[in-house]
């Protein structure tokens, strides 16, 4: 059976979203009609006003529904250590953990000279102007561990090593609970390079 175009189109438009195929979408759209228009309604209400407040922080990029996000407005986060992300999205994983307890860059987005990406279209700039602060002394490079995410470290290392500051790669192996037999050449390379003393 079809469904009638107006709930087609929702189920296309959810199917966007990422990890959503098609029938998570179709059950999402089905159990939206199915709480009735004020359910629908709310929810695009909820996503109309996320649209209009919702923005990034001018200090490192991260989401915000102020001019500074949170993290930077917090006097309590260590200013020293800068953590520099790809993406916003990414200062929610760390954030997560409740580990880390300094601050944060988001570059928005990675080198990827196959997709047209340079250093230009990133927030390079904005990460050198913020280096000027003298409490800032190990920066923390956190991209993924894929071809650009590697591309944009190396070459993020280059343009800071002029500046004297501590520059770390996070740890990349293997994860808690993953077994040896499993685990591909090159993370097990990476997981002895980050071998650390106990």
């Amino acid at each position: 059976m079809k469904l009638p175009s107006p709930l087609e189109a929702v189920v296309e438009a959810l199917q966007r979203l990422p990890g959503v195929g098609p029938k998570s979408a179709q059950r999402m759209a089905l159990h939206l009609l199915k709480e009735g228009p004020q359910a629908m309604a709310h929810l695009g209400e909820l996503l109309h006003q996320a649209a209009d407040r919702v923005t990034f922080c001018t200090e490192c990029g991260s989401f915000t529904d102020r001019p500074r996000c949170a993290i930077c407005e917090n006097p309590e986060r260590d200013p020293a250590t800068l953590v520099v992300v790809a993406e916003a999205s990414n200062v929610l994983t760390f954030e997560r953990s409740g580990h880390f307890k300094g601050r944060y860059h988001v570059l928005g987005g990675l080198i990827s000279p196959l997709r047209g990406i340079g250093p230009d279209q990133l927030k390079v700039r904005e990460l050198l102007k913020r280096l000027e602060d003298r409490r800032i002394t190990e920066i923390v490079l956190a991209t993924n561990p894929t071809l650009d995410g590697e591309a944009t470290a190396a070459w993020l290392v280059r343009l800071l090593e002029p500046l004297h500051l501590r520059i770390t790669r996070i740890g990349l192996g293997l994860p808690i609970g993953s077994d040896l037999e499993y685990a591909d050449d090159l993370t097990l390379d990476r997981a002895l390079e980050g071998r650390r003393p106990l």
